[in-house]
């Protein structure tokens, strides 16, 4: 292998009121972010308040507190956890790969959501892929299809990115090659993942030739510098490996070979076929049955420029024939480096804001008038808005690895005890417990409790 280095649940509601940790005077005061806009008369002290628990994340500067003013409705946003416990800290925001469960804000209050930002890779937090975890959450914003403000389309800034020409010339591609270039690129900046990419790409270079270029600088795999662009450009096949294998979970490693004009040889998501250009512009490594055929493809396709080619007409607009990928793109109300659009975490801010003041309202009137209106009906995420699957070998049985090898006790060994945690604390949350760091004890009941049925 050449190695290239590149730097580059809960209490009763009226029972637990605690006074605001910040006074009506200081949130009267705060400024306005400006979004769609609405014409909500309310002041700043009537408005019900979102808590961003990951300050890091808060998409706002200056400052730790503001009023947005979505579509619909506004509220007050804020980092600051000191109102945690506030009457009208109405939902408290998550950023899915800083979630732990030993640090959730506990105890868990009955007027109050939570809601789930997570756009990164299943490796994150694996508490998030059980049915148990994600059920913890009540809005959520994942690369699924399925969550109620699906990312899935983030790597992907627009139509224009992927009709790009490409950055080098199929003809200079071929005088590469001449030259003893390889045919096919791989890209990475970590070992050992849950995909288990390596162990597959082992046995790929066994039949055909591969260049690794490993990334120290990770900006480098996800920027535009022209002339990183059209060095990596120059090898046909891109090795496009994701580092989590989950449904919708596509990231830069597919999209980036296509936006130059390089054809992608993916593993990643098994729904992959339903966003392609079309369904000839990807290889895609699980519809072969070993590395062995996989790369006799290659080969083949390598000395066809007419069949090669083929890979790349999603370059013209009228070959790009995936509705669903075109529809995507249109109907999305966020947008990447769009300047006329919101970004998904202030898209994704007031999505909550507008569903938690459509809650509010629907509460509301059922107390003035419970015969006449029901209260509202609890929205629980399932597995589909996140669940990914136990993580597999890249290559070959898991009953072939090594007991020792680090793979295997790193990553399925992630996977179980992701689940303990959720279970442990779904129970703290039942059980209304204020203190997170009871979470082990409830891991070990449950885990005796399981013992004795068996």
């Amino acid at each position: 292998m050449q190695i290239l280095e590149v730097s580059s649940t809960t209490l009763q509601h009226g029972v637990f009121q605690p006074q605001s940790a910040l006074s009506d005077m200081e949130f009267a005061s705060v400024s306005t972010y400006r979004g769609p806009g609405n014409t909500d008369p309310r002041p700043n002290n009537k408005l019900p308040i979102l808590l961003w628990w990951s300050s890091n994340l808060f998409p706002h500067f200056p400052g730790d507190t503001e009023r947005v003013d979505c579509a619909h409705s506004s509220c007050l946003v804020t980092s600051n956890r000191k109102v945690q416990l506030y009457r009208r800290t109405s939902s408290i925001i998550f950023y899915g790969t800083d979630f732990r469960a030993y640090e959730a804000p506990l105890p868990r209050l009955a007027h109050q959501t939570w809601a789930l930002f997570h756009e990164e890779s299943p490796m994150n937090n694996y508490l998030l892929s059980h049915g148990v975890g994600i059920r913890l959450f009540n809005y959520t914003a994942t690369f699924r299809r399925e969550s109620d403000y699906p990312l899935t389309l983030q790597w992907l800034p627009s139509l224009d990115y992927l009709l790009n020409a490409p950055a080098v010339p199929l003809q200079e591609k071929n005088r590469w090659r001449r030259a003893g270039l390889a045919p096919v690129l791989y890209m990475q900046s970590h070992c050992d993942v849950p995909s288990d990419r390596d162990r597959y790409v082992q046995e790929l270079m066994k039949y055909i030739e591969v260049i690794l270029m490993y990334l120290e600088d990770t900006s480098t795999a996800t920027g535009e510098d022209r002339r990183f662009m059209s060095f990596v450009g120059r090898y046909k096949f891109h090795l496009a490996l994701e580092n989590g294998l989950c449904p919708d979970y596509m990231t830069e490693k597919l999209w980036r070979p296509m936006h130059q004009g390089c054809v992608p040889i993916y593993r990643g998501s098994s729904s992959v076929a339903d966003w392609l250009p079309n369904n000839h512009s990807a290889i895609l490594i699980d519809d072969f049955p070993s590395p062995r055929d996989l790369a006799e493809f290659i080969k083949t396709l390598d000395q066809d420029d007419a069949e090669y080619s083929r890979y790349l007409e999603y370059k013209t607009p009228s070959k790009i024939t995936n509705l669903r990928l075109l529809e995507g793109l249109e109907s999305r109300e966020w947008g990447v480096n769009d300047m006329s659009k919101p970004n998904y975490l202030n898209g994704f801010e007031c999505f909550v804001c507008d569903r938690e003041n459509e809650r509010l309202a629907a509460v509301k009137a059922h107390r003035k008038n419970p015969q006449q209106n029901l209260p509202p009906q609890p929205k629980l995420a399932n597995s589909s808005h996140m669940g990914c699957p136990l993580p597999s070998p890249g290559y070959g049985p898991v009953e072939s690895i090594d007991p020792n090898d680090s793979w295997l006790q790193m990553w399925p060994q992630d996977y179980w005890q992701s689940l303990d945690q959720a279970e442990g604390l779904e129970s703290l949350v039942r059980h209304n417990v204020s203190d997170p760091s009871l979470l082990w004890q409830h891991i070990q009941s449950i885990a005796v409790r399981r013992a004795r049925s068996r």
